[in-house]
């Protein structure tokens, strides 16, 4: 049996074969049962914050999960549709676990179940495996007046007895990490989902004037040709517009994707470089590493050897970014894909907090976001996913063509092979100097990797 979490919790589609109310249900009250072992024991009603994206099978899945958490003893607090980040944040400052509804970029007819555990953290493998092996078990439940309780309305109250002062909200804890946007014109795209209401409201809070794309917040139109993933119509707005940047999140705005003042969108390994270099013009401290995964663009590690900034890489994945920083003390680390966490504000990707910070350095340096993204020369990039048995990756002959292959590039560029964790495909990743000569390498890898020598069945 496959594994159930993936990279970033569980994904599928709802009421597939895996993601199910009843799943939901069970895997809330193993976490509980696992993770808040000791407060369950002293009968102390842990608090537990929910959220979601604006998917229609939202609500019934909160409502499972809501039944799971309640059964064991659990007070839950429904925070209704809002971005990840939130939930991470509600559980750091006030909370003792998190659950987070979203398939995040994934369309509509997709769910998934993101945990994060003490202190805003999402679980180790550790934790999820333990989890997952109470799933096969019986689980007790509680009865009577040891039954949780939907504690949502009293919630103000609630966080008084655990803090001895009122934290601030999630926005005003965004907005205190950068100065005024006054003067900034931005495109913002909501992608239908949990930051279609927040996100412009924080901007404009900011002091930036705003102009909302795919804000309506209609779930059953979530990151359908639009958001992170999709970025055109946001490109063409801002030139319509004639906007200084543009920020799109995904469907549950963990992440975002900045587009230039000219339409052009910008790598998240682009969005690092800059984020870096600002840490380390401002003398923050921890501004002399990044964190980033073995995806990350050459250039990305050019441009930050070059400002004297070490590049530790992880595996692809936000939760692999954030457990080095962890264990390193780092302060910045992302992914290409836009997830970026930046430690001194929060415990995950934040896609608001990110753009924020983007823009505020736009502001701070009164350059344009081109001429800050310039500084990371990216390389040509291909990635073919060969559907070949993952072994492939370390065949002899497949490693022996990788050498041949990086001694003729002598250091110009790169290739990366990566097994799938869920797919039986070979991930054939090449960077170099020109388009033609990466294509010509990754053709010539995957052959070698599908083992004919004929052109391999892929995706890409």
């Amino acid at each position: 049996m496959s594994r159930l979490f993936g990279t970033d919790g569980i994904r599928g589609l709802v009421n597939g074969e895996v993601l199910t109310a009843d799943l939901t249900m069970r895997l809330a009250a193993a976490a509980a049962l696992e993770l808040l072992a000791d407060e369950l024991a002293r009968e102390t009603r842990p608090i537990v914050v929910l959220g979601r994206d604006t998917r229609p099978s939202g609500p019934m899945l909160e409502a499972a999960a809501f039944a799971g958490f309640a059964s064991v003893g659990c007070d839950v607090v429904r925070l209704g549709v809002v971005p990840t980040p939130v939930v991470a944040y509600e559980v750091q400052r006030r909370a003792a676990l998190g659950l987070m509804v979203s398939a995040s970029h994934n369309p509509v007819q997709d769910n998934g179940l993101k945990l994060f555990g003490a202190g805003g953290g999402k679980l180790t493998d550790a934790q999820e495996d333990a989890i997952e092996a109470r799933l096969g078990a019986d689980l007790p439940r509680v009865s009577g007046p040891a039954v949780g309780e939907d504690v949502s309305a009293g919630y103000a109250l609630t966080r008084r007895h655990y803090l001895p002062e009122p934290e601030p909200t999630y926005v005003e804890h965004l907005l205190a990490t950068v100065g005024s946007l006054a003067g900034l014109r931005v495109v913002v795209d909501g992608a239908q989902g949990a930051a279609w209401q927040l996100a412009p409201e924080v901007y404009r809070q900011a002091g930036a004037t705003v102009t909302e794309i795919h804000c309506e917040g209609n779930g059953w139109l979530i990151n359908d040709g639009c958001g992170a993933t999709h970025p055109e119509s946001l490109a063409a707005a801002v030139l319509e517009h004639g906007a200084d940047v543009g920020i799109a999140h995904d469907g549950d705005a963990d992440r975002c994707i900045v587009v230039d003042g000219a339409g052009q969108v910008l790598s998240g390994d682009q969005v690092l470089g800059i984020l870096a270099l600002s840490r380390q013009a401002a003398g923050l401290p921890g501004s002399e590493v990044l964190v980033a995964t073995v995806m990350s663009n050459l250039g990305l590690l050019h441009a930050m050897s070059a400002a004297g900034i070490e590049v530790v890489q992880t595996a692809v994945g936000d939760r692999y970014v954030l457990a080095a920083m962890l264990a390193g003390g780092h302060r910045l680390g992302g992914e290409q894909s836009g997830h970026v966490v930046l430690l001194d504000h929060a415990t995950t990707g934040d896609g608001l907090l990110t753009a924020l910070h983007v823009m505020d350095r736009i502001v701070h340096t009164g350059r344009s976001v081109a001429e800050l993204a310039a500084v990371v020369q990216l390389l040509p990039q291909v990635l073919i996913n060969v559907r070949a048995d993952r072994s492939r990756a370390w065949a002899p002959e497949v490693l022996a063509a990788v050498t041949a292959e990086e001694a003729a590039l002598a250091g110009t560029g790169r290739v990366l092979l990566r097994p799938s964790g869920t797919e039986a495909l070979v991930r054939v990743m090449v960077e170099a100097p020109s388009q033609e000569q990466a294509e010509a390498i990754a053709e010539r890898l995957s052959i070698v990797v599908s083992g004919s020598s004929a052109r391999p069945l892929r995706s890409s």
